[in-house]
């Protein structure tokens, strides 16, 4: 599975993004699906996970209410949809993927970078 994150950009605070995370090589319809990021001189973080099936998501408490991430599996593109962006989630935002049946993400995509301005 390749993965190739797109759509980042500069955006004034209380703007809006969405990043696409569209994949290639094998379908990812059994695959549950995940955002990441990476501010500059932190460490990566979780931001949003959805299962294979769309049915359960989860949110990192500081962008609960903000984010939405979504999927359609006939695309094979999973969705970071990003509302009331604040300058504190500038970072790299990374997709990645990984079979439902095992605990970590094996498939990353290069990532895209998000800057918002104050």
């Amino acid at each position: 599975v390749q993965l190739q994150a797109s759509g980042g950009g500069l955006v004034q605070a209380g703007g809006s993004l969405r990043l696409p995370c569209a994949s290639s090589g094998r379908t990812v319809s059994n695959a549950d699906m995940a955002w990441f990021r990476q501010a500059p001189g932190k460490e990566r973080e979780f931001v949003a996970a959805i299962s294979r099936n769309s049915v359960v998501t989860n949110y990192a408490d500081s962008v609960k209410g903000r984010f939405t991430i979504s999927r359609d599996n006939a695309k094979n593109t999973a969705y970071l949809q990003m509302n009331s962006l604040k300058p504190e989630d500038t970072a790299v935002y990374y997709c990645a993927a990984k079979l439902f049946f095992v605990k970590e993400y094996a498939f990353w995509g290069q990532g895209t970078l998000v800057t918002v301005s104050s």
